[in-house]
């Protein structure tokens, strides 16, 4: 991540969680999927990358907090799932396995003899389904959703074979939920599309589109006529969990009567993973299903407790995508955007070519300096690669040795003619235009509507762009001067009088906003939506967060070390802090705003433990448990889980070996407790 800013990385996650918030819609509630999986599996990964080089950029509606697509359209009735339906995080090469089996090893504290066992089985492209059995009768079926709510087809699944009315046991659990794919084979995925054009009917893009199209039908004669599979592969609430391990409680699924993966499989080590791997990607070809990779488990269900999860996916569990498709094509031009940061990206614009069933014609080209390491220019013929760091990605220039000049990257700005240069220490170009800049003032105000900041519905890109040219929104805070403008609105084009009302009243819903999402909307260089809420946790209130890093920018120590001591918080941040309110321009946009709005005191709200709304630090060797697995457990009983001590430090769980932290926690007459007493608070909690 060293050819990225901050304040492009934190751009970039905001057209990642609309890109991929967009193609979720499509393919779970509207099974009508405009990019294929590995290049949706590509954007996700540059997601969580980018989220993993700047943790403090993680936005609210980031795609990896998030599973499915919320079914509100679904003419289906919802199901609350009573235990979530997760996702998985993805690894494309052997390299990523053996981070994921080490992060799993030391979170779990485990000694390097200490063996671990995996299951591991190919990975079909289906149609996630639970299955709700009640002292073994199945009394209710629902898709997977949003993770949380899903749609009830249990009419549908009636008619799917493979998928039991009775479990197969003289003594069934009272509750247990099967957890699953329903899919459709190759070759009745053939057969049904050639019915469909016969029948001049809905052709679908794959199997899975096939299956998810004919389950989620509101009349359940349809899908009595499809050829839909299931295999089971999990579970979810259960009052009793017939085994220890994955391996154990999936062939009980089987002796129950539900069909499992034929490569299902139990390996102990993590070369025996990827030996498995290596035998599915080579059977793939020949399997009478659709497959895109192979997922792995750990074993032990203890094992998998501890680990919980992170985000929308299991710690415990990861899918191994196959690799991702090239193809060649000529680079046809190079044409410049610019950011709400100011950052001049050039894209490149593709000769049309068909990758793995998709058409590309755009390519990103970070920078100036990628740029110039790959020796690209117009007319080049260039290899590229649908998944990977970028989205579209170009990895090769074929042509790099023609006699052609290189690409000469623009100095000024192609929007408002500012000169364009890059910072000391930094590989981006930026206009140095500002808010004089048209293209970083409509970005900004975009940004500031966005749904991870104020969240303003029917303020969407084109309102903001038609209503910047007319001249009415220059600056957040003309955002709630638009209520004086109302005839003006209604005299425009395609504008009733409900739609204005309607946007309106959005607006006048957000005078009392969210004081970190505010912050956040403010586009601060550095500060994201998570950085913006570790500062309101700790300032509570706006002006007294601009008084604290006034001070630090003037060379007050005393609050440049208030600002660093919170946890995610460091120098470029409080450079940043300062920078801003430094420049008189800022100062008025922030006079501006905060005279529109009233945000309340920021508090934030705990769970009931012992520890909820308290600070805790972990110092010292930790014996039963990995520091990583402590600060979970803290998160989970509504603690913060600090890495210094310090005045705002509430209790300190200190284990053999404790040094510096502990004497400070003695001076400071902090509570301190041993690993012991962290248990027994954990336990009581529940």
């Amino acid at each position: 991540m060293n050819d990225i800013s901050e304040a492009e990385a934190a751009n970039e996650l905001m057209r990642l969680a609309k890109q991929i918030a967009h193609h979720d819609r499509l393919y779970h509630a509207e099974d009508a999927p405009e990019i294929t999986d590995q290049e949706y599996d590509a954007l996700v990964r540059r997601n969580i990358e980018l989220e993993n080089a700047f943790p403090h950029l993680v936005r609210e509606d980031s795609p990896s907090r998030k599973v499915g697509h919320a079914t509100a359209a679904s003419p289906l009735s919802k199901v609350t799932h009573e235990v979530r339906m997760m996702s998985l995080d993805n690894a494309f090469a052997a390299g990523e396995v053996a981070e994921w089996v080490a992060r799993v090893r030391r979170f779990l504290s485990l000694a390097e003899d200490e063996p671990v066992a995996f299951t591991a089985e190919d990975k079909i492209d289906g149609l996630s389904c639970s299955l709700r059995y009640e002292n073994g009768r199945l009394v209710r079926a629902a898709t997977r959703g949003d993770g949380q709510v899903g749609e009830d087809v249990t009419a549908n699944v009636a008619h799917i074979a493979d998928i039991p009315q009775q479990l197969q046991v003289k003594d069934p659990p009272e509750v247990f939920e099967v957890r699953g794919e329903v899919y459709m084979e190759k070759q009745a995925f053939t057969a049904l599309n050639a019915a469909q054009q016969e029948a001049v009917g809905k052709l679908f893009a794959n199997p899975r589109n096939a299956a998810a199209g004919s389950l989620r039908q509101k009349d359940a004669s349809v899908t009595a006529k499809r050829p839909l599979r299931f295999w089971a592969h999990g579970w979810g609430a259960a009052s009793d969990v017939p085994g220890a391990t994955q391996h154990a409680v999936v062939e009980t699924l089987r002796q129950w009567g539900f069909p499992v993966s034929p490569q299902f499989t139990r390996v102990d080590s993590m070369q025996g993973l990827l030996d498995h791997y290596a035998i599915i990607a080579e059977a793939r070809p020949d399997l009478p299903y659709e497959i895109d990779g192979v997922v792995y488990k750990i074993d032990r269900l203890d094992f998998q407790q501890r680990l919980g999860s992170i985000g929308k996916a299991p710690r415990w569990a990861l899918a191994h995508k196959f690799p991702a498709e090239q193809a060649e094509t000529t680079l046809e031009s190079i044409d410049i955007q610019v950011g709400r940061t100011g950052k001049l990206t050039p894209v490149g614009r593709l000769a049309p070519v068909l990758v793995g069933g998709v058409t590309v014609t755009n390519v990103t080209l970070h920078n100036r300096d990628e740029i110039d390491r790959l020796g690209v220019r117009p007319g080049d013929r260039v290899v590229v690669q649908r998944a990977g760091d970028v989205i579209p990605q170009l990895v090769d220039n074929l042509t790099r040795a023609a006699k052609r000049g290189p690409y000469q990257f623009p100095d000024h700005c192609p929007e408002c003619g500012s000169e364009a240069v890059a910072e000391e220490g930094e590989v981006d170009v930026r206009c140095t235009g500002g808010l004089i800049c048209p293209a970083q003032r409509t970005e900004r105000l975009k940004h500031f509507v966005s749904r991870g900041a104020l969240d303003i519905d029917g303020l969407g890109e084109k309102t903001i762009d038609q209503f910047f040219a007319l001249g009415w929104l220059e600056s957040p805070a003309d955002i709630f001067r638009l209520k004086d403008r109302r005839k003006d609105i209604l005299a425009l084009e395609g504008w009733q009088e409900r739609s204005v009302d309607n946007l309106l009243k959005s607006i006048e819903a957000r005078r009392e906003p969210d004081a970190a999402r505010l912050l956040f909307g403010l586009g601060i260089r550095h500060v994201g939506a998570v950085t913006a809420r570790d500062l309101m946790k700790h300032f509570h209130e706006l002006p007294t967060l601009r008084e604290v890093a006034e001070k630090a920018r003037a060379g007050d120590e005393d609050a440049a070390a208030e600002l660093t001591a919170i946890d995610g918080i460091g120098s470029a941040v409080v450079e940043a802090l300062g920078d801003f309110f430094h420049e008189d321009h800022n100062k008025q946009v922030w006079d501006d705003i905060l005279a529109q709005v009233s945000p309340p005191r920021y508090e934030v709200e705990t769970k009931d433990s012992a520890v909820a709304g308290k600070t805790v630090v972990f110092t010292g060797k930790l014996e039963t448990m990995s520091r990583d697995e402590a600060k979970a457990q803290a998160e989970r009983l509504g603690a913060k889980a600090s890495g210094s001590v310090s005045v705002n430090t509430d209790l300190v769980v200190a284990g053999p070996g404790a040094g510096s932290k502990l004497k400070k926690a003695a001076e400071l007459g902090i509570v301190v407790i041993d690993e012991a007493a962290w248990a027994t608070i954990v336990a009581e909690a529940g």
